[in-house]
């Protein structure tokens, strides 16, 4: 609804008193489709993982003979949960899809220490699977579709 006597937006009035329009504003690049959803699976990762190094851990209190020291699982889902933070914010970069992907089997294989990890280590490796396919798609048809309004501009 709009109506004559409404004031306008304070980006309008400052927009009008400098003569500036708004094809003249810098526009900021549009966010990937397939980086977004990837950073939600990996962040939503680090919370499990966090979760089962800690009951990896505490199964490890039992000391039973010839399994891993305790340490070992907490060290590991450290060092899987800092490596997970760094690969969301290099998502920017299309290597850092590949080490999405190393992250995926390497909590597919921690699946060795804890059978249950196979079951979340394939769940998450689906999803990030099919946020990549499907991130990648959204984003080419953007793009075409970007492209194709240009055009007629």
């Amino acid at each position: 609804m709009s109506d004559s006597t409404s004031m306008p937006e304070p980006d309008d009035t400052a927009a009008a008193a400098s003569g500036a329009t708004a094809a003249d504003a810098p526009v900021a690049p549009l966010r990937s489709i397939r980086q977004s959803l990837g950073a939600i699976v990996l962040g939503f990762e680090v919370i499990v993982v966090f979760l089962a190094a800690l009951v990896i851990w505490g199964l490890a209190q039992g000391g039973v003979e010839g399994s891993l020291p305790s340490w070992v699982a907490l060290a590991a889902g450290g060092v899987i949960i800092l490596a997970l933070i760094v690969t969301i914010g290099l998502l920017r970069y299309s290597w850092a899809y590949t080490l999405g992907w190393v992250i995926q089997v390497l909590i597919l294989a921690s699946g060795f220490l804890n059978p249950a990890m196979f079951v979340v280590g394939a769940l998450f490796g689906g999803m990030w699977w099919y946020c990549m396919v499907t991130g990648a798609r959204i984003d080419r048809e953007r793009a075409a579709a970007a492209a194709q309004w240009k055009e007629q501009q």
